[in-house]
């Protein structure tokens, strides 16, 4: 999910040189010697660069790259990832290329590089040229769709129990998954984030590099992780900010977040009441409470028309939820948040509804949703039994009365067609050492997900600040400290001599 005023951040609502290799080896993949073998097709491609529709800045271009949609199949079906490149400031000091993509999962990468320019101090940009990428099905890279004519707010199918009956969440969720597989069930089984790693070796290859490094936040640090796991001697630096436990994704990791989301949503009502005299909800965060509640229910009957938009139930929803991964922006949201009350356009809007950068060419109208789902369907299985997220609802609601009818809630990954654990366990990480970045009070990855992970990656150090934030590194609270740990581990190679906390 993304926010207009933040530069690289993701939400998820709910990282030394060696011989080349071939592009994948068979023990990396499914499909064994014969599959290892078929990809030999996919290597060393060479690549056109071009300007990037949507992109008007001259430094970057971008290329296509052919991958396997099946890597236990190669030699059948390919599709396309679109990447992109801002070269580094001095060539002459180049070490190599610093790949980076959207998190989410389902936003795009390709913009990115010119974002981490504006924030990677200048030594880091004179070493590496930036990559980004579209993951796979996501906007340039062979988008898929599920058929529905809009995204979902923040690009995330929940509906909250109570609001609606889990009658009716079960139909809407089963109806969606049927519209997916109709619309895109040619790609669903191949939509996982061990896949999208497999396309960033492929990556590798075609950009001519023995090696790469590596810098994602949220999902994307996800994806870090799987890399590292699958090709360790292919990759060079690697960090990773605020990166999921690749163990609990995703329906353990969403409801094993439900507790920081309550802690830091009753956070921010304390401090709405603090400011009373500037935002009158309430003196009392109790009160503040019950006013956010009667307009969240106001919305669910009719829309709340503020200017020319009319704000639905989920989109003030999603609002709420940004003001509990970022306390940074809890004045823009409660600013907004009372003025749409009061039938005022939002002074400060924030993307509630993401999309693609005008002029993208061929971006399905909810191809940001899709994705989300094909990828948190597809990483791994999910309870498929009612009575498991009854149960989860009941226990979790009485506990978490705001984020628990949500996190706990049945929704499309129960009805998915597709049923696999397509994770990398933890335990598989053969990297040889990452920076993770974290923020101590993260609502949308907690800590013990950076912690787990700083636990399966051998010499790896974790950086952490206090504050209620999410990716710190990447939305830039992360401030000198953290800041400069990442900058020298990228310029020099060495890590913090023990963790910091900043």
């Amino acid at each position: 999910m993304r926010i207009a005023t933040r530069s690289l951040c993701v939400l998820s609502l709910s990282a030394a040189l060696c011989v080349p290799g071939p592009v994948l080896a068979a023990t990396d993949m499914q499909g064994g010697a014969s599959a290892g073998a078929s990809l030999s097709a996919y290597d060393h491609q060479r690549l056109q660069w071009t300007s990037c529709p949507g992109i008007d800045d001259p430094r970057m271009q971008c290329a296509s790259v052919r991958v396997p949609l099946d890597y236990a199949h190669p030699q059948r079906r390919a599709i396309t990832i679109t990447i992109s490149r801002l070269p580094a400031t001095d060539p002459a000091q180049r070490r190599g290329v610093l790949l980076t993509t959207g998190g989410g999962p389902g936003n795009a990468g390709v913009p990115l590089p010119l974002q981490l320019s504006q924030s990677l101090d200048p030594s880091v940009l004179a070493k590496y040229d930036l990559i980004g990428f579209d993951m796979r099905f996501i906007e340039r890279s062979t988008p898929i769709t599920c058929g529905q004519a809009a995204e979902e707010p923040g690009g995330y199918w929940v509906r909250v129990d109570g609001f609606q009956s889990f009658a009716t969440t079960s139909e809407q969720a089963a109806a969606l998954a049927r519209d997916c597989e109709r619309n895109a069930g040619w790609a669903l089984p191949y939509a996982t984030t061990a896949n999208a790693a497999r396309d960033m070796d492929v990556v590798r290859s075609a950009l001519g590099e023995r090696t790469i490094s590596y810098l994602g936040g949220s999902s994307a640090a996800l994806l870090g992780v799987a890399y590292s796991s699958l090709f360790p001697e292919r990759l060079d630096r690697l960090v990773l900010d605020s990166p999921p436990d690749y163990d609990t994704v995703w329906r353990s990791f969403e409801v094993g977040r439900t507790a920081a989301m309550e802690s830091n949503y009753d956070a921010f009502l304390a401090w709405l009441a603090q400011n009373d005299g500037s935002y009158h909800l309430g003196t009392t965060a109790a009160q503040v409470g019950s006013t956010i509640t009667a307009v969240l229910h106001q919305a669910n009957t009719q829309p709340v028309v503020a200017g020319d938009h009319a704000w639905t139930y989920g989109e003030l929803g999603y609002l709420l939820v940004v003001a509990t991964y970022f306390q940074q922006l809890w004045p823009v949201v409660a600013i907004d948040f009372v003025s749409i009350d009061a039938g005022a356009p939002p002074p400060v809007p924030l993307q509630i509804l993401p999309s693609a950068l005008p002029g993208t060419p061929g971006v399905p109208a909810d191809n940001h949703t899709a994705a989300n789902l094909a990828y948190r369907c597809g990483d791994n299985t999910w309870p498929h039994k009612a009575a498991t997220y009854q149960a989860d609802l009941s226990s979790n609601t009485e506990l978490y009365p705001v984020f628990g009818p949500a996190n706990a809630n049945i929704g499309p990954c129960a009805f998915w067609p597709v049923s696999k654990d397509n994770t990398i366990p933890l335990s598989a990480n053969r990297a040889h050492g990452a920076l993770i970045t974290a923020a101590l009070l993260d609502a949308a990855v907690p800590l013990p997900n950076s912690l787990a992970t700083h636990a399966a990656i051998r010499d790896s150090r974790l950086v952490t600040v206090n504050q209620r934030v999410h990716t710190p590194l990447l939305s830039g609270q992360g401030g000198a400290c953290m800041t400069s740990a990442v900058t020298t581990y990228l310029v020099t190679g060495k890590l913090p001599a023990s963790d910091l906390s900043c």
